[in-house]
């Protein structure tokens, strides 16, 4: 019997440790994403002070041993409601770009793959939406369905979807009448088979650029509607309100009110942004020869 010995190692577990030697900087993000993952899921149980708590004999207290973001103007720990804010916004922006890339792609797909009359239509309705500042019309959306955390999800999925929807177009338009697509028709594949199989995994790449791109972009959207009052609700800890809380009192001194909650949320913002590449590299198949 021969005493070679295969390895049981998964092929993309050794992609992803590839990705991550070649790419130091993709590296990193996904460190940082692990830890805005860790407040998230055991914010709430980690944290040193109940976020929800008030007491006015310490309001207003700088950063200090005890309370290491200081506590805002109800007496209420603002490292803890940082921490758990995390949960809530990553929520929201997770859930939103989800709802965008489905119905994107699927639109997308259809259009570049079968084009005609559907193709036409979906261009106008897409220039529609973009016709308007993606910002003020989340904000209609929003003042019209009410400040809900499921309206702003919806919000910023339908302001997002223009993005998935042309890019997918493109991408599929393309490569319909590739070598490798006539094959898969001649071998019998149907035209959704060779969408879901042969097409659509060679328009990922791209898209998860975009994804990582939208995802701090929805972080920021939605903490720019609480910013504005069209949001999440006080007390809910979220960061857009902090912010526009902590605002108030920069003039009077108490600077770390409006700091933390938006060096956390810039934080968040780079981690996405610092892994596009990454994520188009895990999910390119050209990557994986």
């Amino acid at each position: 019997m021969s005493n070679k010995t295969i390895s049981t190692e998964p092929k993309f577990s050794s992609h992803i440790l590839y990705i991550m030697r070649d790419n130091p900087v993709t590296a990193l993000s996904f460190v940082m994403f692990g830890i805005l993952m860790v407040c998230a899921i055991f914010g709430p149980y980690i944290v040193p002070h109940d976020p929800l708590v008030t007491n006015t004999s310490i309001a207003l207290t700088p950063p200090s041993a005890s309370h290491w973001f200081g506590t805002d103007n109800l007496g209420r720990d603002v490292f803890s409601r940082v921490i758990v804010a995390t949960r809530l916004d990553l929520s929201i922006s997770v859930a939103a770009v989800a709802l965008s890339f489905v119905i994107g792609s699927l639109l997308g797909a259809s259009a570049g793959y079968w084009g005609g009359w559907l193709d036409a239509v979906l261009n106008r309705i897409l220039d529609t939406i973009m016709a308007f500042p993606l910002f003020v019309l989340a904000m209609g959306i929003v003042a019209a369905l009410g400040n809900t955390i499921e309206n702003i999800i919806y919000a910023t999925a339908v302001i997002n979807i223009p993005f998935y929807a042309r890019l997918v177009r493109a991408e599929v338009n393309i490569r319909r009448d590739a070598g490798f697509v006539q094959a898969a028709k001649l071998a019998g594949n149907s035209d959704i088979r060779i969408l879901a199989v042969h097409i659509f995994p060679n328009a990922l790449p791209p898209m998860m650029v975009q994804i990582s791109l939208n995802l701090g972009w929805a972080i920021l959207n939605a903490a720019g509607l609480s910013f504005i009052g069209l949001g999440v609700r006080p007390p809910t800890p979220e960061w857009g309100i902090m912010v526009a809380e902590g605002a108030n009192f920069v003039i009077s001194g108490e600077w770390w009110l409006a700091l933390f909650p938006g060096l956390w949320l810039m934080f968040a913002v780079f981690t996405f942004n610092l892994m596009g590449d990454g994520l188009r590299d895990l999910v390119d198949p050209r990557k994986r020869t």
